[in-house]
């Protein structure tokens, strides 16, 4: 006889039986993206379109209905959308709710929005670089005065410079042969880029042809970057040995700025042979040293660490009849203005490779430089678009005061906070939008609400 079972040893459901469904296209005031609502609010509240306006004048005919402002908010948010076309940013703007909450009665198609961009001179281009730095300036007052953020008050800050190389299909005005390591000998640009390792944000960038060398036109670019930051903070540049360059050393050395370069010399090898070279404690088979040398075209002198790593040398079949040591060595040597050990400074210049990670964020997540026209200057407005896009995922950051939001990708935000669901209701002369109540992240969706809408 069988024992009958326990109600805590009964099987417990995990599924039942699914109702018939029927289909019906009759709702209406649905979105899938109420996550980008708050983006759109905050963008409003920070003059986006008013700091465009009035730092690119763009003038068009009487009877335009779209204009370079508005086009740019929409491709911008398009892109944090998802958008990774110009025919899927209109597609992002498809969404009725998306449409009525940022006050657009209908948009732009694709090609008006690529003829507007195609009128932009080069001279607007050099203003839209401008329009990142007011618009972060902004950003670190209102963070800085509700405590937030102390970005901007430090009294040093890191910056990370760098390029990135992106390859092209087809013909693209300015896109050219240049450094291409992953797909040598094929067309690309080549854009340069600052970040504030604090923040994470791009302070400035430069969308330059595909045979521009690393550092052409890196002092302007620094002097530019100058200008526009406070200037009791001691910046300090960090950067590979394509940086490796006496005038960018000059213009720091001259505005009391520093630097973490790492070197690139033809003689590089046999000037580090020749030095003294003592074991790092705690770091088996490394050691450093450090030393002042002035390279031919310089004016000054400047110092110098190195580490090395001993390694094996590899077994040949021949007798070393000149027995020289069993080991080789990988050196790594850097020109820097700062205290530190050659090993703690090797370690600093190791923290650059989030850098590299930002760059891929801002190229695989948000679009920067993968939507293209075929025109060189078209394609720049849309290069700055993007980056105006990742800036305002990094400023709603700042300002909502999450750690969590400061450390999540825009693709992980894109998933989480953007593509959420939501339904539009109106009434009492204002707009409703109501969304589920089992967000995943609970706490941080209330963090993006309030950032974006500013209670």
């Amino acid at each position: 006889m069988k024992a009958k079972l326990s109600t805590k040893q009964k099987k417990v459901a995990v599924r039942e039986s699914a109702g018939k469904v029927n289909m019906s296209a009759t709702a209406f005031g649905l979105t899938s993206q109420a996550g980008l609502i708050p983006v759109v609010k905050f963008l409003k509240r920070i003059g986006f379109e008013q700091t465009i306006n009035q730092t690119v004048p763009h003038q068009r005919g009487d009877n335009a209905e779209y204009h370079l402002t508005g086009s740019m908010l929409l491709v911008a948010v398009g892109m944090i959308g998802g958008g990774t076309s110009m025919a899927k940013l209109c597609v992002v703007w498809s969404d009725g709710v998306l449409r009525k909450v940022a006050g657009w009665l209908k948009i732009p198609v694709e090609t008006t929005i690529s003829r507007i961009f195609k009128e932009v001179t080069e001279k607007q281009i050099s203003q839209l670089e401008s329009v990142t730095h007011r618009l972060r300036a902004q950003i670190w007052r209102k963070a800085n005065r509700a405590g937030v953020s102390k970005v901007g008050l430090n009294s040093v800050q890191w910056i990370d410079i760098d390029s990135t190389v992106d390859t092209v299909c087809g013909s693209q005005e300015g896109a050219a042969k240049g450094y291409n390591p992953k797909k040598k000998g094929a067309l690309s640009y080549h854009p340069q880029l600052a970040f504030c390792v604090e923040s994470k944000e791009i302070l400035q960038a430069w969308f330059r042809t595909g045979n521009a060398y690393t550092s052409n036109g890196v002092v302007e670019f620094v002097k530019q970057l100058l200008a526009h930051l406070p200037n009791k903070t001691r910046l300090i540049i960090r950067a590979d040995s394509g940086y490796f360059v006496g005038a960018l050393l000059n213009l720091l050395d001259a505005h009391k700025h520093g630097y973490l370069i790492k070197v690139k010399l033809k003689n590089l090898i046999v000037l580090l042979t020749e030095q003294q070279w003592t074991a790092i404690a705690g770091q088996p088979d490394w050691e450093q040293c450090k030393f002042d040398y002035r390279c031919g075209t310089w004016k000054v002198t400047r110092h110098f660490v190195a580490v090395r790593k001993k390694q094996l040398k590899e077994q040949s079949p021949q007798i070393d009849l000149l027995g020289t040591s069993e080991y080789d060595y990988d050196y790594f040597c850097y020109v820097t203005t700062e205290s530190l050990t050659p090993w703690q400074t090797h370690k600093k210049y190791g923290e650059r490779a989030t850098c590299e990670t930002w760059i891929e964020e801002s190229k695989g997540q948000m679009g920067m430089g993968k939507i293209r026209t075929a025109e060189f200057l078209a394609n720049a407005v849309l290069f700055h678009c993007a980056v105006l896009a990742y800036n305002t995922l990094r400023w709603m950051a700042i300002m909502s005061g999450s750690k969590t939001l400061r450390q999540w990708e825009p693709e992980t935000i894109r998933t989480y906070l953007v593509r959420v669901a939501g339904k539009l209701l109106t009434g009492n002369r204002q707009l409703t939008v109501k969304t589920p109540d089992n967000h995943l992240y609970p706490q941080v969706w209330d963090d993006w609400v309030a950032v974006g809408l500013g209670l």
